[in-house]
């Protein structure tokens, strides 16, 4: 076999070695994104707590913000009255990162309407929500689910993900992502309690 002939057969075998590595990476791509596109699809029906149900109690420790200087908890149950808003987030979520100066632009005006807001953190440590919480100068109660057993009670999925219950703690809406101000609005005057 001459050289040339070689190094014909060194190229066709460097050629089908690249087809084989771009062929496993398109596949383990393609196999990312279906995945990608049947979780979002399943989330919204494997939902634990959907509309029109009645919300799960919870009691979980509060992290001590602006109004408060020493921590306590929080029960659901105590909020019976008001309408709430839910909110399950995360430090590390930049969509929930991006909704929170709207829910404390909005937190003053609706709690002189009854409304309060509850924010849900799944985050592993207090350290990065104090931090996050002094950031952003948040006033409303902010929880942290430690070990997500409040996340999975409600069969969380994305985050954020966003009850609104009313005074009767019957779910309203379930929102599934990041909410404008102008939705945010919207939705927290459906749970106004009547006659405040």
């Amino acid at each position: 076999m001459d050289k040339i002939e070689q190094a014909k057969q060194k190229k066709q075998v460097k050629k089908r070695n690249r087809f084989i590595f771009r062929s496993a990476i398109l596949v383990v791509l393609f196999g990312a994104l279906l995945f990608a596109v049947v979780s979002n699809l399943t989330a919204e029906e494997e939902a634990a707590v959907d509309i029109k149900d009645q919300a799960p109690d919870f009691e979980l420790n509060r992290i001590a913000n602006n109004e408060d200087t020493v921590e306590s908890s929080l029960q659901l149950s105590d909020l019976e009255g008001k309408g709430v808003m839910l909110n399950f987030w995360a430090t590390y979520c930049e969509p929930c990162e991006r909704e929170m100066p709207y829910m404390e632009e909005l937190y003053p005006k609706y709690k002189e309407q009854g409304v309060e807001i509850v924010a849900v953190s799944v985050d592993a440590t207090e350290l990065v929500i104090d931090k996050f919480v002094d950031q952003y100068n948040l006033s409303f109660p902010i929880l942290h689910d430690k070990n997500s057993q409040v996340l999975d009670a409600y069969g969380i999925r994305p985050l954020p993900t966003t009850y609104f219950i009313d005074e009767n703690g019957v779910v309203v809406e379930r929102v599934l992502g990041e909410l404008s101000l102008e939705r945010l609005e919207g939705y927290l005057q459906q749970i106004v309690p009547e006659g405040t």
